[in-house]
């Protein structure tokens, strides 16, 4: 299967194309995100494990660059590299590029850790409410952006290993909107045109 995260260009829209022929609108549904034993049980794994919400960055150029990035939605300059550290320890621990994760959270919140959505979804990631009394924590507070992105990561990696990979797919159960591409194009839109990182 070909990986997109390493497609730039016009193979990234070529690929993006083929997926196109499904219907292309759908909003934040009421189904974003639901319930499965799996997933009930590897959220309660990883958010009762607090070892790892803040691990030691070393990666200055990266820093450098995600936060000069970053400076239109967060002008704070203290307040862009916490958000930037975090992003990447959660990321990392869960298995994605910090990358992804920083487009989806341009997408769903444009950096505002006190977005709610109409259907109940809180923080940076969007996270539905419902998952805290599923994983019995219902004291954890999902406009504190540790919290919400360790619950975000761990669902966004849930649904891509579910697809083996398929991101538009993954993007898709992430947003409630599988089967169709509006959200998951945004996303890789946004990924190449803002966060796209080439790795050597």
């Amino acid at each position: 299967m070909t990986d997109i995260r390493s497609q730039t260009g016009s193979g990234l829209i070529r690929t993006l194309a083929l997926c196109c022929v499904m219907a292309f609108s759908c909003p934040t549904l009421l189904a974003q995100q639901q319930a499965d034993p799996e997933l009930t049980a590897l959220l309660k794994q990883t958010v009762n494990d607090a070892s790892s919400f803040v691990d030691r960055f070393d990666a200055e150029v990266w820093l450098v660059d995600m936060s000069n990035r970053l400076k239109r939605y967060i002008p704070d300059h203290h307040q862009r590299l916490q958000l930037l550290k975090l992003v990447h320890a959660e990321a990392r621990r869960a298995g994605l590029e910090p990358e992804l994760v920083l487009s989806v959270i341009h997408v769903e919140s444009a950096f505002d850790r006190f977005a709610v959505s109409y259907v109940g979804a809180q923080g940076l990631m969007q996270v539905m409410p419902f998952w805290k009394k599923e994983i019995g924590r219902p004291e954890d507070n999902l406009t504190h952006m540790a919290t919400n992105l360790r619950y975000g990561c761990t669902i966004l990696k849930h649904y891509i290993d579910k697809e083996k990979g398929n991101l538009i797919r993954a993007l898709g159960r992430y947003n409630g909107s599988l089967g169709k591409t509006k959200y998951p194009s945004k996303v890789l839109t946004f990924w190449e045109k803002y966060w796209f990182v080439k790795h050597v």
